[in-house]
């Protein structure tokens, strides 16, 4: 009998060692380096962002030198509209120049939920309205204390703010120009220097000077014992010194210290519309919420191709001024700002640098850390 052989096979395991590699010390900066490029452009872009105040139109409550941060959490972050674009540059490239974003991908106008919405008097962050050759989120950034929300009334009489028929707070900060008299002499420097005072101009007659006070430190100018007089500069009712919005001033013969009244439109909300007051609203129906608009020699208002007399809003609207209310570029000049362009609220400050001070006051100590009203 012939036997066959049990042909057994072992199998054999083989096990395989994976070898970590280590990250070389460049890549390990590299990642690093990605990691903290990300955070920090999600906390800029949903939390919080660092501004610096560059222009003396919020003076004296917020100065030239201020730096701050604006919360972006407050009114709700809006979700980028330009979403390609050079990390932590806004609109402009850093030292070459030349666009810092491309507009390959174009997203609507979105904002996350917020804890507030804007308020009468907030200092709010917004987008130069005017420049319409950026994006909405790519213009310049302008800040500005929000006098009236959708649907007020807001009237401006003799320099003092109305809204819906009540006069506005008058703001510690809020300043407007002086006309100051004395013997003939100056004014000292030192007292100046103390009070803050920088804005100082001689007029063509001895001894007058125009000067940027608020209601403070006028006070204070006036106990000065060479000083005879002093007078707030206001322009009178009538007076149209130069062109404000909306540009029409056949129908609306404002000026900065007595503008309005004038209301501020609401979404959902329905306007009647005539060659009289279409100069109001022109640019937000056209710009602002992308319609054709067009006036025929009758007076006649076409939008879309159809004739109206009324138009309802699809945004909201802000009216936004500066409290250094003669040196200020502001609403007054070119209107209403869209809800799209609020970017958000001015939240506190962290530091505050005067070019001007002395070597050891070139910090403004007691601006430091402290909230933003």
């Amino acid at each position: 009998m012939n036997l066959k052989p049990i042909n057994t096979k072992i199998r054999q395991k083989t096990v395989t060692k994976k070898v970590k590699t280590k990250k070389s010390k460049t890549r390990e900066w590299v990642d690093a380096l990605i990691f903290a490029v990300i955070a920090a452009t999600i906390i800029r872009t949903f939390i919080l962002e660092a501004y610096t105040i560059p222009t003396p139109s919020m003076e004296k409550s917020l100065m030239v030198g201020d730096f701050l941060f604006v919360s972006k959490m407050h009114y709700g972050a809006r979700i980028p509209q330009t979403p390609l674009s050079f990390p932590f540059a806004h609109h402009t490239m850093p030292l070459i120049g030349g666009k810092s974003y491309l507009e390959w991908i174009k997203l609507p106008y979105n904002r996350l939920p917020g804890f507030q919405s804007v308020k009468n008097n907030d200092i709010v962050v917004f987008n130069y309205p005017m420049e319409d050759f950026r994006p909405v989120d790519k213009r310049e950034n302008y800040i500005k204390r929000c006098i009236a929300i959708p649907g007020d009334s807001l009237e401006v009489r003799g320099a003092d703010v109305y809204i819906n028929g009540k006069q506005n707070t008058d703001w510690p900060g809020q300043q407007i120009d002086y006309i100051v008299s004395t013997d003939g002499t100056g004014i000292n420097k030192k007292i100046l220097q103390e009070l803050d005072i920088q804005d100082v101009s001689p007029t063509n007659a001895p001894g007058e000077f125009r000067i940027i006070l608020t209601k403070e430190t006028a006070a204070e100018i006036s106990k000065l014992k060479n000083v005879r007089s002093i007078i707030p500069v206001i322009y009178s009712e009538g007076l149209v010194p130069e062109t404000l919005f909306p540009g029409d001033s056949r129908h609306f013969t404002w000026n900065v210290d007595n503008f309005g009244p004038i209301w501020i439109p609401q979404k959902g909300k329905t306007v009647s519309l005539d060659k009289n007051n279409i100069a109001l609203y022109h640019r937000l129906i056209t710009i602002y919420e992308g319609h054709q608009l067009d006036i025929t020699k009758e007076g006649k208002i076409i939008i879309d191709g159809k004739e109206v007399t009324e138009y309802t809003f699809a945004l909201n609207y802000y009216w936004m001024m500066g409290d250094n209310r003669h040196n200020s570029f502001d609403s007054r000049y070119w209107g209403f700002v869209p809800e799209d362009h609020i970017v958000g609220k001015a939240w506190f400050l962290w530091m505050s640098w005067n070019k001007n001070g002395s070597f050891a006051g070139k910090i403004r100590w007691d601006r430091l850390f402290r909230g933003i009203h």
